[in-house]
């Protein structure tokens, strides 16, 4: 959206005082519970910006917020209001942005654009994982990840997401990468990057849409302490990368894996013949999958997104009592 007055952001409360926090609003709320050690979780706001169909998209949004604030956690939805990168949009922020057409999808390097020409934007898992990182928030909620398309050996199209989450450390919880990309690839390149994947009671790397991609990883937690003990040990050894939990969806709420294949095949295939290519292409891609399945892959990205959210409070409850037994 043009057109949009700049306001001056601040950080509120105890955020630090440098030139990238001036830049940034934390809301008061978020701001007190940070220096208060108490558990925070950050919130995407593509999700309801460009991932979901209206009025879907604002009751998904406040529904994550719901949960989070029923289990004692306080939810950071985070975004760009008029220009301003704000960490714990409002409920009144959250409503605007899920109304408003044609809204930026605002990745780390378009962060600077947006500010500059004071437009609305939903951030991406780069972009949000970078913000709540400056906002002092350890653990991070989404959907699904961004990779490695099919191609990029000859288009070099990969996801933003895996180079800023290579040095930003926070706790990202997602299940998996969207199934439209090349998991294998993407699972490389988070090796290449240092970047840990850890399964959440599971060391099968689970596919968004599907509990099991097809694809083994070496790690898994049982518990939020376990996850918690993780991150702590990361955070011990000064490490900069973010920490991958994959939190697979219900077995019994999952898209039947046997039609998987077929239906991405013809997302692919269309988007193809309509020259859909860049950073068009995923909601492009995820919107025909939605229509093929008539319905049935949002059900599937909604209670994916649930269970995340669900699974960040506990983690960032356990991150919370371990950092106030330490003290």
């Amino acid at each position: 959206m043009t057109g949009l007055p700049p306001s001056t952001p601040e950080a509120a409360g105890s955020a630090p005082a440098t030139r990238s926090a001036r830049a940034i609003h934390v809301s008061a709320e978020v701001a007190q519970a940070v220096a208060d050690g108490r558990p925070v979780v950050a919130l995407e706001s593509t999700i309801f910006t460009h991932g979901l169909p209206r009025p879907r998209n604002l009751a998904v949004a406040l529904e994550a917020e719901r949960q989070l604030r029923e289990a004692g956690v306080v939810p950071a939805t985070i975004g760009v209001h008029a220009g301003v990168p704000t960490v714990g949009l409002s409920t009144e922020q959250i409503t605007e942005l899920s109304a408003t057409d044609g809204l930026d999808k605002v990745s780390l390097r378009d962060l600077p654009v947006v500010a500059a020409l004071g437009r609305h934007g939903g951030t991406t898992v780069a972009a949000t994982a970078f913000l709540a990182h400056r906002a002092g928030i350890r653990v991070f909620s989404t959907g699904g990840l961004g990779g490695v398309h099919f191609g990029a050996s000859e288009s070099f199209d990969e996801s933003a997401d895996m180079t800023t989450l290579a040095a930003t450390p926070v706790t990202v919880i997602s299940a998996g990468v969207k199934s439209i990309l090349d998991i294998r690839a993407t699972l490389e390149r988070f090796e290449t990057f240092n970047i840990p994947v850890i399964g959440y009671r599971t060391r099968k790397y689970p596919g968004f849409y599907v509990t099991d991609s097809g694809h083994e990883i070496n790690f898994s937690v049982e518990s939020p302490e376990e996850a918690a003990r993780l991150i702590e040990a990361r955070d011990r050894l000064a490490l900069p990368q973010a920490v991958l939990i994959a939190n697979p969806v219900d077995p019994a709420k999952q898209l039947p894996p046997e039609e998987l294949d077929g239906i991405l095949e013809r997302a692919w295939a269309e988007a193809e013949r309509q020259g859909v290519t860049g950073n068009a292409s995923t909601p492009f891609l995820l919107d025909h999958i939605q229509r093929d399945t008539h319905g049935r892959s949002l059900e599937v990205n909604v209670e994916v997104y649930r269970g995340n959210v669900r699974l960040g409070g506990q983690i960032a409850t356990a991150l919370a009592a371990a950092a106030r037994s330490g003290a």
